[in-house]
C-alpha cells in the first residue's frame, strides 16, 4: 500500500472481513487516544501546577459539556452511517449531498451552543451542587469551551465522514498534531500564563479548531468520488432529514449517558473533594481503556455501512464474529494492564498517596467490565451501520437509567460510614460494573431479535 492510498477511501466491501476491520480500526484506535490526550493533558498539567481542587474543577464540569454537546455527536454518527451507504452503493450525488449537508448542520448547531451555553452553566453546575470551591473554575471551563465550540463540532462531524469513507488515517494524522499542539499550549498558558483550568480549555478549543481546518482541507481535495463547494452546502430536507432520523437516536443514548453521569456526580460531590478527584483521574483512565472498545463499534458500524450499501449481507455476518474476537482480545489485554499496574497509571495525574489508593480500589471492581462493553459496541455498532439506531438506544437507557443510577444510590445508602458519611465510593464505581454486565446481556438478546436485520434489508433496497 503506498502513501497516497493509506491517506484515501477505503473499500471495505472486498477482501477479508477480520482484515478490512483491523486496517480501519488501528488508526480509529490511536486517534481516539489522541482525542483522549485533550481531556488527559488537561487533567495532568492542572493537577500537577494548580492543584487537586482544579483536577476536580475539570471533572465536574465534564458531565454538563457532555450533555450539551451530546445529541450533536450522535448527529455525526447518523452522517457517518449516511456516508458509509452512500460510499458503500458507490452513489456520488447521494455521497456529495451528505457531506453538504453535514457541513449546514453543524454550522448551525455551533450557533445554537454558543448562545445556549453559556447561559446554563452556572445554573446547572448550582443545580449539581458543584462545591463552592470549585465552581467558578468550573464556570470559566465550560464558557471558553462553548464560546469555541465551532472546532469541536466541525471536527467530529467531518472526521466521522472520512471515517464513514474508510479513511480513518487521516483523521488520525489531523488529530495527532491538534493533540500535540493542545498539550503545548496547556503548558505555556497554565504553567507560564498562569490562567488554570480557563487556559487548558482555551488549548483545547484551539486544537479542536486546526483539527476541524485540515479535515475539511481533506475533503475538498476528494474531488474523486464527491463534489464539495460553497453550492453543496446547504440543508437537503430528505438528506438532512435521514441524517437526523439515524442520528437523534444515538444522541439521545449520549444525553441519557450525560444526564446519569450528572445525577451520579450530584452523589459524587457530596462525598467531597477527595472522591470528585479520585472519579476525575479514574475517568481519564477509563476514557483510555474505553478507546479499543469504542474504536471497533465505529468500525463495526463504518463496516457494516459500506457492506449494506453495497448489499454483501454476508459480509455483515462474517464481521461479526471477526471483529467481535478482535474486540474481545484487545479488551481482555486492558483488563489485565488496569488489575496489575493501575497504581503507575494514577500516579501520573497526582502524588497524593491516599487519592491513588482510592483510585486504584475502585478500577479494579470495574476492570473486567470492559470485555463486557467490548462485545455491546460491536454489537452496537453493527446495529447502528444497518440502520437500527433505536435498539442501541433503548439498551442505554434500560442501563443508565433503570439499572446504573438507582444501583448508585442504594449502593451508597446502605455503604455510609463515619469515614464516608454519604457513602462509599463503591457505589459509584460498583454501579457501573453491574450496568456494564447487564448491558452486554441485553445487546445479546436485542441483536439475536433481529430487528436491525430488517433496517438492514431495507436500507438495501432504498
Amino acid at each position: 500500500m503506498n502513501l497516497k492510498s493509506l491517506f484515501s477511501a477505503k473499500d471495505m466491501t472486498e477482501g477479508a472481513p477480520w482484515k478490512r476491520i483491523l486496517e480501519f480500526s488501528i488508526p480509529m484506535l490511536l486517534g481516539n487516544l489522541a482525542q483522549q490526550l485533550y481531556n488527559t493533558a488537561d487533567s495532568i498539567i492542572v493537577g500537577r501546577y494548580v492543584g487537586d481542587n482544579a483536577l476536580a474543577a475539570v471533572g465536574s464540569a465534564s458531565p454538563i459539556l457532555n450533555l450539551l454537546l451530546a445529541l450533536f455527536v450522535g448527529v455525526a454518527t447518523g452522517a457517518g452511517i449516511v456516508v458509509s451507504q452512500s460510499f458503500g452503493a458507490k452513489d456520488r450525488n447521494g455521497l456529495t449531498e451528505s457531506v453538504g449537508n453535514c457541513i449546514a448542520l453543524s454550522a448551525i448547531a455551533s450557533v445554537i451552543i454558543m448562545i445556549t451555553g453559556p447561559l446554563v452553566t452556572m445554573p446547572l453546575l448550582t443545580l449539581l451542587g458543584t462545591p463552592e470551591s470549585i465552581i467558578q473554575w468550573c464556570a470559566d471551563y465550560l464558557n471558553i469551551y462553548f464560546y469555541g465550540i465551532v472546532g469541536f463540532f466541525f471536527y467530529n462531524m467531518l472526521s466521522g465522514v472520512l471515517r464513514g469513507l474508510g479513511d480513518s488515517v487521516s483523521a488520525l494524522g489531523f488529530l495527532l498534531v491538534a493533540a500535540a499542539l493542545n498539550v503545548g499550549l496547556d503548558i505555556v498558558f497554565v504553567a507560564s500564563f498562569h490562567m488554570g483550568v480557563a487556559g487548558v480549555s482555551l488549548a483545547t478549543v484551539i486544537s479542536q479548531g486546526i483539527s476541524a481546518v485540515l479535515c475539511y482541507i481533506k475533503l475538498v481535495k476528494m474531488h474523486d468520488i464527491f463534489d464539495l463547494s460553497v453550492k453543496t452546502m446547504r440543508l437537503i430536507p430528505a438528506v438532512s432529514g435521514r441524517i437526523l432520523t439515524l442520528g437523534i437516536p444515538s444522541g439521545i443514548t449520549q444525553a441519557i449517558m450525560a444526564m446519569a453521569g450528572m445525577v451520579v456526580l450530584n452523589l459524587t460531590n457530596a462525598m467531597g473533594e477527595v472522591v470528585i478527584a479520585c472519579n476525575v483521574i479514574i475517568m481519564r483512565v477509563d476514557g483510555f481503556a474505553m478507546m479499543p472498545n469504542f474504536s471497533f463499534g465505529q468500525a463495526m458500524s463504518v463496516y457494516t455501512g459500506q457492506n449494506v450499501g453495497a448489499g454483501k449481507f454476508d459480509r455483515v455476518f462474517s464481521g461479526v464474529k471477526q471483529g467481535g474476537l478482535i474486540a474481545a482480545a484487545f479488551a481482555t489485554v486492558i483488563t489485565i494492564i488496569l488489575l496489575f499496574f493501575s497504581k503507575y497509571l494514577f500516579a501520573f495525574f497526582t502524588t497524593t498517596s491516599e487519592l491513588i489508593g482510592l483510585a486504584v480500589r475502585m478500577i479494579r471492581i470495574m476492570a473486567v467490565g470492559y470485555i463486557c462493553i467490548s462485545v455491546t459496541q460491536v454489537l452496537g455498532g453493527v446495529m447502528r451501520g444497518a440502520g437500527d439506531t433505536v435498539s442501541p438506544m433503548w439498551i442505554s437507557i434500560v442501563t443508565t437509567i433503570v439499572i446504573r443510577v438507582p444501583v448508585a444510590y442504594v449502593m451508597a445508602h446502605f455503604t455510609k460510614s463515619e469515614a464516608y458519611p454519604h457513602g462509599d465510593p463503591i457505589a459509584l464505581f460498583g454501579s457501573l460494573m453491574i450496568s456494564w454486565t447487564l448491558g452486554m446481556v441485553l445487546s445479546i438478546i436485542v441483536y439475536a431479535m433481529g430487528r436491525w436485520k430488517k433496517k438492514m434489508y431495507a436500507a438495501a433496497a432504498a
